[in-house]
């Protein structure tokens, strides 16, 4: 098989980005992202696109700088299913490590739910260590929206960024 090579551009996320989103979640997780672009707005969090050349995302995430005083709590980071493990996720995390940084914070939070241990690899292998899980619940769609996932979550930290 061929190797072949495209180049990737980071990029803040907009709103018509969206409706090319679809493969990333839910419409509850499109509704939740459209109030996250209203947020970012604000300047509350940064919300990340990884593009090719084409300029649709394939790889998408998000930055709060509420949720934890003192450092950015990376979170909603998904990379197109058809492109999973050809590093695009590490891309968006170093990404939204570099916009931590630029808001002079040294720290970055991000929880991945115990079903996920791919995820969990990529984020140790970036330097995340584990330190706690709690329960956590989302709403993930279904017919009248109403469906709610209940999971474990554990929560990994980087105390320092380079």
């Amino acid at each position: 098989m061929a190797d072949i090579t495209v180049s990737l551009t980071v990029r803040d996320l907009i709103h018509e980005d969206l409706p090319s989103c679809a493969w990333s979640g839910s419409a509850a997780h499109l509704v939740s992202m459209a109030k996250a672009l209203d947020r970012a707005a604000r300047g509350e969090v940064d919300y990340l696109a990884v593009c090719p050349p084409s300029g649709l995302p394939v790889a998408v995430g998000g930055v709060d700088y509420a949720e934890k005083p003192g450092a950015g709590t990376l979170w909603q980071l998904a990379v197109h299913p058809a492109l999973q493990s050809c590093g695009i996720g590490a891309i968006l995390v170093q990404a939204a490590e570099q916009r931590i940084r630029a808001r002079g914070l040294d720290r970055a939070e991000l929880g991945v739910e115990e079903s996920n241990p791919r995820a969990r690899a990529l984020y140790e292998r970036l330097g995340y260590a584990a330190y706690g899980s709690a329960p956590d619940s989302w709403q993930v769609g279904g017919p009248d929206g109403t469906t709610i996932r209940y999971e474990t979550v554990c929560t990994l930290m980087r105390k320092h960024l380079e």
